[in-house]
């Protein structure tokens, strides 16, 4: 289904048959993870009265979703988008509107409460790895891939910023539950118009012999340690970025500036994570990905040290906003490479395992720097953070099967070698799947 196009650009990207309707309902369906924490959040706040059960349900809701992500993205690889991202669409609608119910009836039993958020977290589909799966299948050129990478991850940026304006706006004139049916109806509504575009019947469920992940023996040691990279790298840039929160929040308090100065500084960081993703997807890069993400990652964790020594709000901002120019190229660049090492029938694991990557830093990062604000003067905060992206960047890159990456650049020819096994008459019948974001 790919389109030959004389000059990649991003334009081009959305010119591909079907690329603007898939791309826009995944978005839809993408943007109910913007506004269902904050919306779950205050209505479990005002259900119960108490920030400790709410964070509690909050945790549980989030720890399934996160942690049960590469299992959902198995069932993409398996049964394919179609079969798949509904049904789990479908039912963690209905259970968010459950949720949204028992919230609404005052005297809910905490434990209702958390086993309905658990399961309703444990539904979440992948939307996010689902849709690189489809980009990469597409295109079959390599730079166009990158571009189609670089403006999914920075819709998603926006969407996270979006997400919780448009629930402050509902909370304004209605109850925060509102916000949460909201939710529902976005992911069902998205889901049911992402999975009846033709495009997503290119990502083809794998046949039963790709079912259990890598085949045995070499091939598998050789693809866990090509995913060693991108997925640490992934884990590193949201422990980084997820202390930027408290860190600016400390930095604020320290130098006596309001909360308006925190929403300032958190916007450069969104703003240059944001240019630097398109930047990033629209340089010819001569250098293979897994050369790159090191230097991304560097980026990030030495740009966070920087910003440390900020003496005021004038330099701070400034360096926040070069941090965040190194962080959508590093997540980009990371997803890349989960999609060029993952056999078929894995590639939509592959880019879930970066993407539980990225949400797990990202609570750790969270809890750790609350520890460390209380401990350690704020620069040192700053460079601990920092040095969490930096030492990502020692991590060396593995090809599948092969040695570590830094001999060449990757092949940019379609992925026609890898195709299963002569052995299968069924496997010579289909054409491999490429699949590879927070959900």
């Amino acid at each position: 289904m790919s389109t030959p196009l004389s000059r990649p650009s991003y334009a081009a990207v959305l010119r591909v048959p079907h690329a603007r309707r898939t791309f826009a309902a995944a978005l839809v369906g993408r943007l109910s993870y913007g506004t269902v924490s904050l919306a779950l959040m205050l209505s479990l706040t005002r259900s119960t009265g108490s920030y400790a059960v709410a964070g509690l349900v909050m945790a549980l809701f989030g720890a399934t979703s996160v942690f049960l992500s590469p299992y959902r993205a198995s069932l993409v690889d398996r049964h394919g988008p179609r079969r798949a991202l509904l049904p789990m669409a479908l039912l963690y609608a209905v259970l968010l509107c459950v949720l949204a119910a028992v919230c609404r009836r005052p005297g809910t039993s905490e434990a209702v409460l958390a086993v309905t958020a658990a399961f309703a977290g444990a539904c979440t589909p992948p939307l996010g790895p689902t849709m690189r799966a489809v980009w990469a299948q597409l295109l079959s050129d390599r730079a166009l891939v990158q571009r189609a990478y670089s403006l999914d991850g920075v819709a998603e940026e926006l969407l996270f910023v979006s997400g919780p304006l448009l629930v402050g706006g509902i909370v304004a004139v209605a109850p925060p539950v509102v916000g949460v049916l909201l939710s529902a109806v976005l992911v069902a509504v998205g889901t049911l118009a992402f999975v009846t575009s033709p495009a997503t019947a290119v990502p083809r469920p794998a046949g039963r012999e790709e079912n259990t992940g890598p085949a045995p023996g070499a091939d598998a040691t050789g693809q866990v340690r090509a995913l060693v990279q991108p997925v640490v790298v992934a884990a590193a840039v949201g422990v980084s970025v997820s202390a930027v929160d408290l860190l600016v929040v400390a930095f604020a308090g320290e130098h006596g500036l309001g909360d308006g100065a925190v929403a300032w500084v958190l916007a450069a960081l969104s703003v240059g994570s944001a240019v630097g993703g398109l930047v990033n997807g629209a340089v010819a890069w001569g250098s293979p990905t897994r050369a790159r993400l090191p230097f991304f990652a560097a980026g990030v964790g030495l740009c966070l040290a920087a910003a440390g020594l900020a003496p005021g709000l004038g330099t701070l901002v400034p360096a926040v906003m070069c941090a965040g120019l190194f962080v959508a190229p590093a997540l980009t660049t990371a997803y890349l490479i989960a999609d060029e090492s993952a056999a078929p029938g894995f590639r939509v694991r592959a880019g879930a395992w970066c993407n539980t990557a990225v949400n797990a830093g990202m609570s750790v990062g969270a809890a750790a720097v609350g520890l460390l604000v209380e401990r350690l003067p704020l620069p040192v905060c700053f460079a601990v953070s920092g040095a969490v992206a930096a030492a990502a960047a020692l991590v060396p890159g593995h090809r599948r099967g092969g040695s570590a990456r830094w001999a060449g650049p990757i092949s940019r020819r379609r992925s026609r070698a890898r195709r299963p096994s002569r052995g299968s008459r069924a496997s010579r019948r289909r054409r491999p799947s490429r699949a590879s974001g927070r959900p």
